[in-house]
C-alpha cells in the first residue's frame, strides 16, 4: 500500500487545530499522556500498540514511569502525513485527556 505524501504547512496547521492535545511541526506530532501509575502506562502502551497495528502505522513511544511520550511521524515520507493525523485521532479516542 503506498504511503500518503507529507502534509503541507497549511494542512499541518489545520490538522493541529483539530488536535488540541498534540503539538508539533513537519518533523512530528507530539503528545504526553500521564497515567495513574506504571502498570497503567504499560497497559496504555499496549492499547496504542493494537490501534497502531490496525493502521499499520507505528508511533515512537517513550515510557517514563507513568507517562507516555508519543511521537508520530511517517519516517518513509520524511515528515507528518495523514497517517499520523489518523493515529493521533485514534489515540485521543482512547485517551481523551
Amino acid at each position: 500500500m503506498p504511503r500518503p505524501p507529507r502534509l503541507s504547512p497549511d494542512e499541518l496547521t489545520a490538522a493541529l487545530s483539530g488536535l488540541p492535545l498534540w503539538s508539533g511541526d513537519g518533523t512530528g506530532l507530539h503528545r504526553s499522556i500521564e497515567l495513574p501509575g506504571f502498570p497503567d502506562a504499560v497497559a496504555a502502551l499496549v492499547r496504542i500498540g493494537f490501534v497502531a497495528e490496525e493502521l499499520d502505522h507505528h508511533p515512537d513511544v517513550d515510557l517514563r514511569w507513568r507517562t507516555l511520550h508519543v511521537t508520530l511521524v511517517t519516517h518513509s515520507a520524511g515528515g507528518v502525513t495523514g497517517l499520523d493525523v489518523d493515529l493521533a485521532r485514534r489515540v485521543d479516542a482512547l485517551f481523551p485527556g
